[in-house]
């Protein structure tokens, strides 16, 4: 009798232990779920081909193993994101690190800083047609009217162009419009050219119709101007308060880069289902531009993603003030730090 019921008592103590156990795994996901860092994200844009690898980081779960909710807004231009996270509405950004070294600048105390390059060249353009006696050549600017949006990315780095080129733009004139007009008036030669990022212009040109062979876009990183393009900018607070959060961060993104690499084609559908109007073949195009002029250069390929050349950095601090005048120049330690990114052969794209 005492052996029958002493199996019994361990018997109930085994089904205590089970059922202790099978809840203690019941709630583990919610435990998980707990633990997740909030991150405020902010796009340069709308969801276009260019935001893939950050659609891709989110449905592929990238940001989720880390630890991260992560929510991803749109902006209205690569300067909004900087403002957004340097007011603490958003802990990162995705913003033209030429506007944030102007806004460290008019802002001092502000220690805002770069933390990966996303553009290792940037989409800054003159975008022209040949029909308007538009060549490749920077003397055919000359006597030409331009349509040139006072709050542009591109045309803010006019004078950097005009001064490594030696250009007298006496004869040239510069018309202050609106971005929806900018290409409607360059298809209907209302201008001869316009500034703007070159995957926007030439496929929003060819969209209205202009013959691809009549468009022809000048690429200011071909033409001496030495700048970077799109930054990860990340908050002070944030980065001091969670840099593993930073660093997980730009893990997943870098798997969203190589994964983007890889197939761009399936890249494009995490951006589509996040754009009612867009459409796969424009963004995939627009995508497929954006890797090959600004995100795998030569020297991204040779040195990995997401890194600066120093030397080069420290030149395009030079030109950045052929734009404005610096209250005091930054080093290149004070706009971009490579301690939160991976390791270099995590941040392989060949």
């Amino acid at each position: 009798m005492s052996r029958h019921g002493s199996g019994n008592g361990r018997s109930v103590l085994k089904s205590l232990v089970l059922a202790a156990g099978l809840g203690f795994t019941a709630l583990l996901p919610a435990q998980v779920a707990l633990a997740q860092t909030p991150v405020r994200f902010s796009l340069d844009w709308r969801w276009e081909g260019p935001a893939a690898p950050f659609a891709v980081a989110l449905d592929k779960g990238y940001f989720k193993a880390e630890g991260l909710d992560v929510t991803i807004d749109p902006a209205a231009g690569s300067r909004e994101p900087i403002s957004r996270v340097a007011s603490g509405t958003y802990d990162v950004g995705f913003g033209d690190v030429n506007s944030l070294v102007r806004f460290r600048d008019e802002n001092p105390g502000t220690d805002i800083k770069a933390v990966m390059v996303m553009y290792d060249r940037p989409p800054f353009a003159i975008i022209g047609r040949k029909s308007r006696g538009i060549t490749n050549e920077v003397a055919s600017l000359q006597g030409k009217k331009f349509g040139a949006p006072a709050a542009d990315g591109a045309y803010a780095q006019w004078p950097i162009f005009k001064a490594v080129n030696k250009v007298d733009d006496s004869t040239m004139k510069f018309e202050n419009v609106g971005f929806p007009v900018r290409e409607p008036m360059l298809a209907q030669g209302e201008v001869d050219a316009v500034f703007g990022f070159s995957m926007s212009s030439y496929i929003n040109l060819k969209s209205r119709g202009v013959p691809q062979d009549d468009i022809v876009v000048l690429l200011m990183s071909d033409y001496g101007v030495d700048l970077y393009g799109n930054t990860i900018i990340v908050s002070p607070k944030f980065a001091t308060e969670k840099p593993e959060a930073v660093k997980g961060f730009l893990r997943a993104i870098m798997k969203g880069v190589q994964d983007t690499i890889k197939d761009p084609s399936a890249a494009i559908d995490s951006v589509i289902k996040r754009n009612d109007v867009a459409k796969k073949d424009v963004e995939l195009e627009r995508l497929k531009m954006v890797l090959d002029q600004n995100m795998l250069t030569p020297w991204v390929k040779a040195n990995g993603f997401g890194g600066i050349d120093r030397a080069r950095f420290e030149k395009a601090l030079d030109q950045i003030g052929l734009t404005f005048t610096y209250k005091a120049k930054p080093k290149t330690e004070d706009v971009f730090s490579e301690q939160y990114m991976p390791p270099a052969d995590q941040r392989k794209v060949n």
